[in-house]
């Protein structure tokens, strides 16, 4: 009796066990099937959100144009365009509306490094891989981050400007510095001219990718410093047309070659940089590329949602991936430095878009 009671009950813990190993075997299938579903089981396919930062720089409405062609190229199911118009709360917004939309991907082009975290957050809770453009996030989760090196955007600056100016003012018209964009290309510019340069005053505008600010404050630095030699823009889109127009107003406008003109560099290489280029109004650009962004975006997206994932290294798309101490990986892209020199080249993507 008692030996038949005792291997009942070891009979009943056995079938226990089993049951219990049965129901975490499921568990956990079911939990790698929420996961894989939302970023690997479906191969890649599924609805991707694409979310801009703001449509009134034209940089930003190139790419928002390159966005549904290189979707299709690399066979990414893209929706429309979300625009967050320049307000990083409402990006937020917009990325828990397209994870309400049952989006299985996202491409982000952040306008803060540390508030897109709570995006990301909400993205990585229900499984949705994220690719990052323009601007690397601060905190939370990517796949990858599709970007150019903008310290070398600094960098590459201050060599033309000292290449051109050997002594005097220069001011450089910096970026929102809550985005790691402008904080790299203000610090690069800023460090090189002071190791590289010793003989450049340089002058600062926080303009925050504002056309309105960027005039208004120049407009002022050039009363108490109208002997300024030199311009650096940190965002074209947004800054060449301001720039030139106050610069006329003071007839300090001078074409390349005239004793008297200022030397200008920029950031973005849409084709309004380069025409001013032709024209001799500015002296170079470095090309942001807008057709990359929007490439790359989509490619990596669409390897993420099939569960890729990536390393540390060059790609065959003569770029190289790094890690940033975060832990987050960057896809730096190619970007030129363009002059009258090369300003014609047909691969620059300003000569190709509208």
């Amino acid at each position: 009796m008692t030996g038949r009671t005792a291997g009942s009950r070891a009979k009943v813990r056995a079938m226990g066990l089993v049951a219990l190993a049965a129901g975490a075997s499921l568990a956990l299938t079911a939990c790698g099937s929420t996961k894989d579903g939302a970023s690997g089981a479906a191969g890649g396919e599924g609805k991707v959100g694409v979310i801009l930062p703001l449509l009134t720089s034209p940089f930003w409405q190139s790419y928002n144009d390159y966005v549904p062609k290189k979707a299709k190229e690399e066979g990414v199911e893209a929706l429309k365009t979300v625009n967050s118009n320049s307000d990083p709360a409402q990006q937020i917004t917009d990325i828990n509306n397209q994870l309400n939309q049952g989006v299985k991907g996202l491409v982000v082009a952040p306008l803060d490094s540390a508030a897109i975290a709570a995006g990301l957050d909400q993205a990585e809770r229900k499984g949705v891989p994220v690719v990052a453009v323009d601007v690397a996030p601060e905190k939370g989760k990517v796949a990858m981050i599709v970007r150019a090196n903008n310290i070398a955007y600094g960098q590459k600056a201050c060599d033309f400007l000292g290449s051109k100016v050997k002594s005097g003012k220069v001011v450089q018209i910096m970026g929102d510095l809550a985005s790691v964009n402008g904080r790299e290309r203000s610090q690069a510019f800023r460090e090189c001219a002071k190791k590289k340069y010793p003989d450049l005053k340089v002058l600062e505008i926080p303009a925050k990718w504002e056309s309105d600010t960027a005039a208004s404050k120049l407009d002022t630095l050039l009363n108490s410093n109208p002997d300024i030699k030199g311009i650096y823009m940190q965002a074209g889109g947004v800054y060449l047309a301001p720039t030139l127009q106050t610069l006329k107003s003071k007839n300090l406008l001078k074409p390349a070659g005239d004793p008297k003109h200022i030397a200008i560099v920029s950031n973005d290489g849409i084709k309004l940089e380069l025409d001013a280029i032709r024209k001799g109004d500015i002296d170079a650009t470095v090309s942001q590329p807008a057709d990359t962004y929007a490439k790359y975006g989509m490619y990596y997206v669409k390897k993420a949602m099939a569960g890729e994932t990536f390393k540390v290294g060059p790609t065959d798309h003569g770029s190289n991936i790094i890690k940033h101490p975060n832990g987050l990986l960057e896809d730096q892209l190619p970007a030129p430095l363009v002059t009258k020199e090369n300003v014609d080249d047909p691969k620059l993507w300003g000569n190709s878009s509208k």
